[in-house]
């Protein structure tokens, strides 16, 4: 049977850094790729496929693991954003609304879906009609263009409503609501889908690789230095244009390229909270203003996310931590819409994340853009920052027609033009059928039909990989020990086709069982270790070295929850290093 492309296998890794290092199996030289991307992330796998699918050679390299920054620490919201509406920035919002057309209803159906919210209104007459009005236009945008819109229109809600949809919510302090939908994602899996749909396309993509510098011929950039950190070997990875989509982390490549600030990125930390859905007795999700941020209770499974806030951070970039201050701020704000108050005992999970803004000048963190910049400050290389998840189609084929731009000027290459838009994820492909069959699939496999429903959703038409498995393995179909959401099967197949190569991968970004239990996943990690063993080679040290790292990392991000200060919780936080 021929080895499936797209799998992210540990083979498949050891043979990407072969090729970008340029060691052909015949021991010859190979061509220096068209375009190499640093970040893997949601832009930078993005760009990747962007690249790829126009016909461009094409490598990627992160330096930990897919997702491991901000694309797995967000809202999970595919949105166009309410907030820029009201800042009359109409251009953003209707290109983040068609966005999400596009992916809920063409390229990854199985991983976007509509999310319905309550937004409360606490005025008589004048705010119903603001609101409602800016909603009408907010739907209106969406429907601009040929696709299905993908969600529901809007619909004015009386107090009496509200009560009977959310049972839990404070009516006595509202006038009434307006419903509308939105849609949300896992971050990291529509991360993952990206890389994993580039590699099938032909990208190599190579994950716990660090770029340690460029390579330069005169003023132009010619590619990279980096080190392949789970083994310490150099390489030196060639590339006709270098696309930087590091985030967080641009100015330090921009250190590296020779300290040329073409752009400005602050970091903004958001925190979330995540609870058990029977902590909030709700059909619709809620949105509120608070005086910093956006407050959002989000429906996640058979939980709730609570967030975010919007404060300034320039600590710690790969672990950033969240203080106690963080939580109460959000516990404070989501209780005042509920009957029976939050309080600390009630939170499963908590993580941070980092927003890569681009810097205004003098202005708070939650007024500066969310558009983003593509600069080429030195011939050979492209910098890309700023933008959001829902956009970050967009900001792909931008970055990826500079990329062309600097291939045909300097080169004379013919690039052809983005086809992205119409290029499913993988798992779209399929997943409307098996969606049809979920009860034929249940009855087959002996699964619950709500099983069938959460494979579908995380792995969409790549069910029957899953399912295969099963077949293969009757073993995997058993629950996880703490984490009865999933399944044995998911953590082998994590690593034999979604690259996870460290427990951390699976226990935080493969699943979301870190953010999902009370005991964050604790108990789930010798199991999940041992199902891991046999695909990765481990030996009984490197196993406890594992389950001992992923364990100090929970000890090491409650005590940081327990600290007032930025500065206390980062220091509570950095005491677990990361295994790599």
């Amino acid at each position: 049977m021929s080895r499936d492309p797209s799998a992210l296998t540990p083979a498949a890794r050891e043979a990407a850094l072969s090729a970008l290092a340029g060691a052909s199996a015949g021991g010859g030289v190979a061509a220096e790729l068209d375009v190499l991307v640093v970040g893997g992330g949601v832009v930078g796998t993005g760009v990747a496929l962007d690249a790829v699918t126009r016909g461009l050679s094409t490598g990627l390299v992160e330096q930990r693991d897919l997702a491991s920054g901000t694309s797995s620490r967000s809202s999970k919201l595919v949105h166009g954003g309410l907030r820029y509406l009201e800042m009359l920035d109409l251009a953003l919002v209707r290109e983040a609304l068609h966005e999400r057309g596009l992916l809920l209803t063409r390229l990854a159906p199985h991983l976007v879906r509509p999310v319905p919210f309550l937004y409360p209104l606490t005025h008589r007459g004048w705010e119903r009609a603001y609101i409602g009005a800016g909603l009408a236009l907010y739907d209106a945008m969406a429907s601009v263009g040929t696709q299905d819109r993908g969600v529901p229109r809007h619909r004015h809600l009386t107090r009496g409503q509200v009560r009977r949809i959310a049972p839990d919510l404070r009516t006595d302090t509202i006038t009434g609501a307006i419903r509308y939908h939105d849609a949300q994602v896992d971050d990291a899996r529509l991360v993952l889908t990206l890389a994993r749909t580039a590699a099938g396309h032909g990208a190599q993509v190579a994950t716990r690789t660090a770029v340690t510098g460029f390579v330069r011929e005169g003023e132009r950039v010619v590619g990279v230095r980096a080190t392949d950190l789970e083994t310490g070997r150099e390489l030196e990875i060639r590339a006709r244009v270098v696309v930087n989509a590091a985030g967080v982390w641009t100015d330090e490549i921009q250190e590296m390229v020779g300290g040329r600030g073409a752009l400005d990125v602050q970091a903004s930390k958001g925190i979330h909270l995540v609870v058990p859905r029977d902590r909030i007795r709700s059909e619709a999700g809620l949105i509120a203003r608070t005086e910093t941020s956006v407050l959002f209770v989000i429906p996640w499974g058979r939980h709730w996310i609570i967030g975010t806030t919007d404060t300034a951070w320039d600590l710690d970039k790969a672990h950033p931590a969240a203080s106690r201050a963080d939580i109460d701020y959000l516990l404070e704000h989501v209780n005042a819409f509920l009957r029976e108050p939050l309080d600390h005992d009630d939170v499963e999970g908590v993580y941070a994340g980092l927003r890569p803004l681009l810097r205004g000048e003098s202005e708070p963190t939650s007024k500066i853009s969310r558009e983003h910049t593509v600069v080429t400050p030195v011939p050979g290389l492209v910098m890309i920052a700023g933008g959001k998840l829902t956009t970050y189609r967009v900001m792909a084929r931008d970055a990826v027609d500079a990329a062309a731009h600097s291939l045909r000027t300097t080169l004379g290459a013919t690039v052809r033009d983005s086809i992205t838009d119409r290029v499913p994820l993988l798992g779209a492909d399929g997943f409307a059928a098996r969606t049809n069959q979920r009860v034929l699939l249940a009855h087959r496999t002996g699964l619950h039909v709500a099983r069938i429903d959460h494979l579908l959703g995380r792995f969409g038409g790549l069910v029957d990989d899953l399912l295969a498995l099963i077949d293969e393995r009757p073993d995997l179909v058993a629950e996880l020990a703490g984490a009865e959401d999933y399944l044995a099967a998911e953590v082998v197949y994590a690593v034999t086709h979604e690259g996870a190569r460290h427990l951390d991968d699976v226990l935080t970004r493969r699943t979301r069982i870190s953010i999902e239990s009370f005991d964050r996943g604790v108990r789930a990690a010798p199991e999940v270790a041992r199902l891991m063993v046999a695909e990765l080679g481990w030996d009984e040290v490197r196993t406890a070295d594992e389950v001992d790292h992923y364990l100090r990392r929970v000890e090491a991000e409650r005590l940081s929850q327990l600290q007032l200060t930025d500065r206390e919780a980062d220091e509570a936080r950095v005491r677990a290093p990361d295994i790599v």
